[in-house]
């Protein structure tokens, strides 16, 4: 689900991320709520962009990765307070009555590269001069060039498997807006050491890089991190930040 509208770039955003697991029995009633939700979304106070988001085990971003088990929303807000309110929408009352977890995830965007749907929803944030220390996370989405799409998939399990190996990773989600064509990953690492490690420092992961820019896989194509804030609820029962949890991909 998508807004339009905006905030002066030397505002930075209020992030939120939802992730609900639900019962095989609940399955109809979520994908009913992709629909629901976009009206009450639109019509919420403080929304400046929405995505309501199917998961994936993000291995090889077609249709068999997708998880009907997991389910998502993410939020730009223009303010904390309007998040905190939001608590207590007919969207969160009618997710708690399906969801068995639930999982969020505040974020405050530390940079941005590309659009999505033709905006800019993290705004044009300036890193803070000391850099960040603590948890960070990664959020990439991407509209795939249908002409370039089998190129694509051909080359992404490399890249997937090497996510799954790499230090710091916490914990890392395929996200889709639709089935197909519209792909991206939800990943929250130690430390932004340890994203740019995978971002830079591993070969499959560079030479796909490469290939984006030289193939001309897609049509459009966004980078965001964000310093993570704070979290509260678990995935799979446990908290990706919690000290004790380190899950990796689903």
């Amino acid at each position: 689900m998508g807004h339009g509208g905006g905030y002066p770039t030397e505002t930075c955003p209020f992030v939120t991320i939802d992730l609900w697991g639900v019962r095989p029995r609940h399955v109809p009633h979520a994908v009913a709520r992709m629909a629901l939700d976009r009206r009450h979304l639109r019509r919420t106070t403080g929304v400046v962009f929405a995505r309501l988001l199917g998961t994936g085990r993000g291995r090889t971003f077609t249709p068999r990765d997708a998880d009907m088990l997991r389910w998502g929303l993410l939020t730009v807000w223009a303010s904390a307070r309007d998040a905190a309110v939001f608590e207590r929408s007919a969207v969160i009352t009618a997710w708690s009555g399906i969801a068995h977890e639930r999982w969020r995830a505040e974020l405050h965007p530390l940079s941005s590269r590309g659009r999505w749907s033709r905006q800019r929803p993290f705004g044009d944030p300036v890193p803070p001069p000391s850099g960040t220390t603590g948890p960070v996370a990664a959020i990439t989405r991407a509209r795939l060039s249908i002409r370039r799409a089998r190129d694509f998939w051909r080359a992404v399990p490399p890249v997937t498997e090497d996510l799954a190996r790499s230090d710091g990773l916490r914990f890392a989600v395929g996200i889709g807006e639709a089935p197909l064509g519209l792909q991206g990953t939800f990943s929250i690492w130690d430390d932004a050491a340890a994203l740019r490690r995978f971002a830079y420092g591993r070969e499959a992961h560079a030479d796909v890089v490469r290939r984006t820019s030289d193939d001309g896989w897609y049509t459009e194509e966004l980078f965001a991190r964000f310093a993570v804030l704070h979290t509260h609820g678990t995935i799979n029962g446990r908290d990706p930040l919690a000290r004790s949890g380190r899950d990796r991909t689903r």
